[in-house]
């Protein structure tokens, strides 16, 4: 690299050095922000990243990469190596029992490589948090982080943020898609906790504007928008802003955090261990205690921007009705499925009533009651699946998947008017055996979220079911 490429010239002619960063989570979405704007402002950037690959294809050929792992005391030390500031913007969001050790020994390893490195600043993202109360584990966890880099000796400033306001960030995709796709909300006490949600523009403006503090300043700093809200007066506010209808909010006691992170996977894209620490944080007020940042560095141009703007801006060219024109879509396929079945089924004729049948097929005023229910669960996981299929730009998979949909309500409707109207159970329990495959698949398609494919399991279960019965008064009648 030449003198020319690690510098740059001020208007009075004078060079300066090109000032070096490391961007540790850069392949996530604060990370990547954070990347694209440090390389706008003229920074050399460096990202550690364990997978390459999954760097945006938008800046991935202007960084330097060093291929590593934060685990690594090496990788670590190669990545720092002449690095001016350091992003640590590593946390860990999933359900892994150990995930607290595992913050504190990668924060432990980056805050002793950085200090043998010489690097000059940490800038670390954290979460806004209430003094003097038991916090979360998670939140405990991002706490002690922060408290690790500032004890590194490396000057070291960490930014407490709350719900980050950002199409792509998970806490405004759940915000997002429990608005959109759910009528109302049903939680604990804490949906009227008070939270103070900051856009994500506002957010990578103070996490750039840190690098800059006076030298050996190291405290924590609170930052967030102008507006203080409950969970449940964002999705009121969201749902108005989009023209959704009111968005009532009941309590319900029973709701755990567990629980609550299920419910949220099975509705919107974020999986459960995902969700959990995002409703876990929402336990506590996160509001902001001091405003010395702005101080400091300034505040954005113009402000921080509020909720209502930071929707609209987040949510341009977003169909929000997406998921209820594919549940009427699902509904009406499954309604269809169903009248075609229910024309074909002829259960007080002669020849069935003649059938020699098994002590265990049910009665037969079961089935209706069970098929609509079955039929209902089918309707809202697949549009639930779809819509996040397309949200994503998976229009491919989205195809696949309505497909297979569609194989299995004519082969759910077939199995009727084999059975019933050409009475031949050798066909019938191929179609039924042809249904249970279909079904299986179709819970295989939906089960990157395990809570869809729990609660799609009992209609694949039924078709099961179904082949067995078919199977045994076809043995039994032949």
């Amino acid at each position: 690299m030449s003198s020319d490429d690690t510098s740059d010239r001020s208007s009075t002619g004078v060079r300066h050095r090109q000032r070096t960063a490391l961007v540790t989570g850069a392949s996530g979405y604060i990370g990547g922000r954070v990347t694209e704007r440090l390389l706008g402002e003229g920074w050399r950037v460096r990202v550690l990243a364990r997978s390459p690959e999954k760097l945006p294809d938008a800046w991935r050929e202007r960084v330097e990469v060093a291929e590593g792992d934060a685990n690594s005391a090496a990788d670590l030390a190669r990545a720092l190596e002449g690095v001016d500031v350091a992003w640590f913007l590593i946390h860990s969001m999933g359900g892994d029992d150990d995930f607290a050790a595992t913050d504190r020994r990668i924060a432990t390893a980056f805050a002793d490589a950085a200090k043998k490195a010489g690097v000059q600043r940490i800038v670390y993202l954290g979460g806004l948090h209430p003094e003097g109360e038991q916090l979360s584990p998670h939140l405990a966890s991002r706490v002690e982080v922060g408290r690790i880099l500032m004890d590194s000796g490396v000057p070291t400033a960490a930014v407490q943020a709350g719900v980050v306001l950002g199409n792509g960030s998970a806490s405004f995709d759940m915000l997002r898609t429990l608005s959109e796709r759910l009528p109302g909300s049903v939680g604990p006490r804490w949906l009227q906790n008070r939270i103070q949600p900051i856009h994500v523009d506002d957010i990578i403006h103070y996490l750039i504007r840190a690098a800059d503090l006076p030298r050996e300043l190291t405290r924590s700093f609170d930052v967030g928008g102008p507006d203080v809200l409950s969970y449940a007066d964002m999705m009121s506010r969201y749902a108005a802003i989009q023209g959704l209808g009111p968005r009532p909010s009941v309590t319900a006691p029973v709701w755990t955090p567990r629980l609550a992170s299920y419910w949220i996977s099975l509705v919107t894209p974020i999986a459960a261990n995902m969700a959990r620490p995002l409703v876990e944080s929402l336990h506590h007020d996160n509001v902001v205690l001091e405003r010395d940042l702005d101080k400091l560095v300034g505040a954005p141009q113009g402000g921080t921007i509020g909720f209502d703007e930071a929707v609209r801006r987040e949510t341009v060219g977003v169909d929000q009705y997406r998921f209820w024109k594919l549940l009427g879509a699902t509904g009406a396929a499954v309604a269809v499925t169903a009248a075609a079945g229910v024309a074909a089924t002829v259960p007080a004729t002669r020849w069935f009533k003649s059938l020699d049948k098994p002590v265990w097929q049910p009665p037969n005023q079961v089935f209706g009651p069970v098929w609509t229910a079955l039929y209902a669960d089918l309707a809202f996981v697949s549009a639930v699946h779809l819509a996040d299929l397309l949200d994503e730009e998976k229009a491919d998979e989205a195809r696949e998947y309505a497909a297979a949909l569609g194989v299995n309500l004519v082969l759910n409707g077939g199995w009727s008017w084999v059975f019933w109207q050409l009475r031949s159970m050798p066909a019938a329990t191929g179609v039924a055996a042809a249904l249970a495959a279909s079904s299986a698949d179709l819970v295989r398609r939906v089960g990157r979220h395990k809570e869809r494919g729990f609660v799609l399991a009992p209609y694949a279960a039924w078709a099961v079911f179904a082949t067995a019965l078919t199977a045994e008064l076809w043995r039994r009648n032949r």
